[in-house]
């Protein structure tokens, strides 16, 4: 522990402003004086927001949600519905880049007495503009707009079906949007951002040159989302495309008419990025208090903490890295101490000298963020419930004890498949295949579930969901196997998984971490050789004894490792199968239970045709102990044995979109939220996920794996580098995977992939604009520049096809597909190679479509198509009939 330190923190020296802790004194005095501060809080699930107006809260109407002054200051309460009808509740106080101080102090007074009101259970984030935590924004999925001026100031928030608006939003932003209000002028625009000029009754959006299809969208959704809330669906949407504004005629009259002539060049793009502010150390963690007006600051630890550090009578501040500061208040803490925790953290921000806009969090015991938790390398929360299965450590190998599941319940209920990591009861067909001379080769059945520290195997497992055939390919990698093999391992799944057009699940197996439906598929008889290999023809070296440890209670959760045949290779808890050349000892720990045993003496007719003697703990003959070299002390204590937290899933976005590989953490995620450019990662803790967006690019993807790795590596809690990684691709999603996201709509991706395949007006034909689940507009003046969502990008134009085999393309010129000529997708489509038009190519049809059939047939463009991953083109190529 360091020796203890006191830094004082920065008050204000000028004499014309008010000092922090006197304003905090009149807000309390003021608030005290108030006590209907908070009569108006409701304690119903859903979103409640707040301005600071006169050093009152008023009341922000819900048609107004997302729209921030700048010159303001707000609270935000988020209550949430947790399962099991327990609610929790989120406390942001937003800071406007020019609010005042008087301002800022009163929403802090404000929060942490509702946080009191609340019971002391919410969260409590500060928000400064522009660097907004995920859990703000994640309200917010449209995004949000910054406003000039404040309601000190005159200004007022949104009236519905108000047209007297005249204003210019610079967007930006890919997932995290923000609007902010800029100079109506040509000059606020650049080539690599989008900018809505809004008119009231219409609103134009400009597209720069640079800016990509996701911000397209996210910019076209905040149109409508304007037009919806604040103009009642009446207000017409246009789009232009920068360095292209001659094909919409119309709407650059309204640019030209309200920001004069457009200036040959514009401004270059801006960065999206915001700079990392997090510093090179460690996750630490604080004891803060306050010593006759000094801020005291007493380091505790350093990653990795255990949660055992925090004493029920204090506060404390863990500092991650910089990039945010977290206090915890103790359950005993003084009144004192719980209501200054806020303004601690401030002051422990400026004695650090970190940024002013860095994240602040105040929770208290027993309501910890998931963020907070996943910071310790375990924790239990009080009155946990152990869920569908209890997991124990001991030593270096996971026990589960799971209880008996009904597979149709697992298919209707994915969270629950979720929970157990189990896709099913893995009744399922299983083919396996060793690495031999770096190719496959098929294994005997009969040595199935027996795996070798030498070798490296690919496991096919078939199942079928809802009719459909489902596949997951497991990669288990032996300690000992050579990086040759290892890398010959991938390769060979990489091929098992194009066979099948990409459907498979693909789980890297790291030895020894085996994860649960791994261990279910082989029936209580999986069985891990330390070294050697399990190839024909070759004699492993002899050894005078083997011990192996058995686990498991059941034939869903049961294997059996080799560990080191020394007495310290002993646990109390479990059962163990000593092999001599003459003998087999069964030995049953003090812990261990009657269905331990069951399955010992199961697993070990697999591993020894000799005769078995059972051998209770404290009974063991002499002949046992020579075997094993000796006595000696082993694991005994029953403190060995403990819970295996629970830990709530975080979700990260994987992107190279912005020139730079990203991650970004997703908060209050759902379907909707995964990227389809792009790779996203699901940590659940026991297993990590790789979503892979049909449309995201191989880079992203090696990136993604590479980051996952340092994420595990780096992680403050300590996590174990080999924590299964589990590679999922865009609509082919097991179970496991979608019970994490409410409501998970299987069809979401073919519905998507329809739209694109029929992009036709919304209404019919009538030209409308409507935002999903909104009204639809009238059709307006120009209906060709105010287009349906699914179709505001340009689409490439092309003749009308003639009815002759032959493209009328073909006759003129030559495509970006590289080949002379182009046929009819009649002459292509479902076609054997004897079928096809002389010179065709019979594996690479898509070659012999015009830009128009390409498009129209495999429902994206010819350079997108060229982007995807080799099993997402075959797929698509397959469903389009020309695989």
């Amino acid at each position: 522990m360091e020796a203890k330190s006191e830094l004082r923190s920065e008050r204000s020296k000028e004499p014309a402003r008010t000092s922090p802790r006197q304003s905090q004194d009149k807000f309390s005095r003021m608030m005290n004086e108030n006590n209907n501060a908070f009569k108006n809080v409701r304690r119903k699930p859903g979103l409640q927001i707040w301005t600071v107006n006169k050093m009152q809260m008023d009341p922000v109407p819900p048609q107004a949600f997302g729209n921030f002054f700048e010159g303001d200051c707000y609270i935000v309460l988020y209550i949430s519905e947790n399962k099991g009808s327990r609610q929790s509740a989120d406390i942001h106080y937003w800071v406007g880049r020019t609010s005042s101080q008087d301002e800022q102090g009163a929403a802090a007074i404000y929060v942490t007495q509702l946080d009191e009101y609340l019971g002391g259970s919410p969260v409590q984030y500060r928000e400064v503009q522009g660097y907004e935590s995920p859990r703000f924004r994640s309200y917010f999925k449209n995004g949000l707009i910054y406003k000039k001026g404040g309601v000190a100031s005159g200004f007022n928030h949104v009236e519905t079906n108000a047209y007297n608006v005249l204003r210019l939003l610079h967007v930006k932003g890919r997932r995290d949007v923000t609007a902010t209000e800029v100079e109506v002028s040509w000059s606020s625009f650049n080539k690599g951002d989008i900018f809505l000029l809004d008119i009231g009754k219409a609103i134009v959006q400009w597209n720069g040159p640079q800016s990509n299809r996701r911000e397209k969208l996210k910019a076209v959704l905040l149109a409508q989302d304007i037009r919806d809330r604040e103009r009642g669906g009446r207000a017409q949407i246009g789009v232009v495309e920068g360095g292209d504004e001659r094909s919409s005629p119309e709407l650059m009259k309204v640019l030209t008419t309200v920001l004069g002539p457009k200036p040959a060049q514009l401004k270059e793009a801006t960065s999206d990025d915001v700079p990392d502010s997090a510093q090179q150390n460690s996750v630490r963690l604080y004891h803060i208090y306050d010593n006759s007006g000094n801020l005291v600051i007493q380091e505790v630890a350093k990653q990795p903490l255990t949660q055992d550090l925090l004493k029920s009578s204090d506060c404390f501040i863990l500092d991650n890295k910089g990039s945010s500061v977290m206090v915890w208040k103790g359950k005993k803490a003084s009144k004192e101490e719980r209501q200054g925790a806020m303004n601690r953290a401030l002051s422990y921000i400026k004695a650090k000298k970190y940024p002013a806009s860095t994240t602040v969090e105040v929770m208290a015991e027993g309501a910890e963020s998931a963020v907070f938790k996943h910071l310790f390398k375990s924790w239990t929360d009080r009155d946990q419930t152990q869920g569908l299965g209890t997991t124990h450590n001991v030593g270096k190998i996971a026990k589960v004890d799971n209880g008996k599941f009904d597979v149709m319940e697992l298919h209707a209920r994915p969270e629950l498949a979720a929970q157990y990591r189990m896709v099913d009861d893995a009744s399922g067909d299983v083919k396996v295949w060793c690495i031999e001379n770096l190719e496959l080769a098929e294994i005997d059945p009969k040595t199935y579930g027996q795996f070798y520290g030498g070798d490296c195997y690919l496991v096919l497992y078939s199942y079928k969901r809802a009719g459909q055939q489902q596949y997951i390919l497991y990669m288990w990698q032996g300690r000992h196997a050579t990086s040759d093999e290892i890398a010959a391992s991938a390769f060979q799944a990489v091929n098992i998984d194009n066979k099948y057009n990409g459907a498979p699940v693909q789980v890297r197996v790291v030895m020894g971490k085996e994860p649960r439906h791994f261990l279910a598929i082989f029936k209580g008889k999986l069985i891990i050789f330390e070294g050697g290999t399990g190839r024909p023809g070759v004699v492993n070296p002899a050894k005078d004894a083997r011990l192996f440890q058995v686990r498991g209670t059941n034939e869903l959760n049961t294997k059996a490792t080799e560990v080191v045949a020394r007495a310290a290779s002993l646990s109390s808890n479990d059962v163990f199968l000593l092999k001599t050349d003459n003998i087999s000892y069964l030995w049953y720990g003090k812990g261990c239970n009657g269905d331990e045993r069951e399955m010992g003496k199961a697993i070990s007719n697999v591993l020894s045709r000799h005769e078995k003697r059972v051998v209770m703990e404290g009974q063991e003959p002499a002949e046992f102990w020579i075997a094993l070299g000796g006595k000696g002390s082993y694991a005994s204590d029953r403190r060995f044995e403990r819970e295996e937290p629970l830990h709530s899933p975080r979700l990260f976005e994987c992107s190279n979109q912005t020139g730079r590989f990203k991650i970004t953490e997703v908060d209050d995620f759902a379907q909707c939220d995964l990227d389809e450019d792009d790779v996203m990662l699901l940590d659940t803790w026991e297993e990590l996920f790789l979503w892979i967006g049909n449309s995201s690019y191989e880079y992203e993807t090696k990136e993604a794996l590479n980051s996952t790795q340092d994420y595990l590596r780096t992680h403050p809690a300590g996590r174990d580098p080999d924590t299964p990684i589990v590679f999922v691709k865009q609509g082919y999603e097991p179970p496991t995977f979608t019970g994490w996201f409410n409501a998970w709509d299987p069809h979401k991706w073919s519905d998507l992939q329809n739209t694109k395949l029929n992009k036709t007006p919304v209404g019919g034909g009538g030209g409308g604009y409507r935002a999903r689940g909104g009204p639809l507009t009238s059709p307006p003046p120009n209906k060709a520049y105010f287009q349906d969502e699914t179709d505001f990008f340009p689409r490439p134009s092309s003749p009308t096809r003639p009815q002759s085999g032959m493209s009328s393309s073909s006759a003129s010129s030559m495509s970006s597909s590289g080949v002379g000529k182009f046929f009819d997708p009649e002459l292509l489509v479902n076609k054997t190679p004897d079928e096809l038009p002389e010179g065709v190519d019979p594996t690479q049809k898509e070659d012999y479509l015009s830009d128009l059939d390409f498009e129209n047939l495999l429902g994206t463009t010819r350079a997108d198509f060229r982007r995807l991953p080799k099993w997402r083109q075959n797929d698509l190529k397959k469903k389009a009939g020309i695989f």
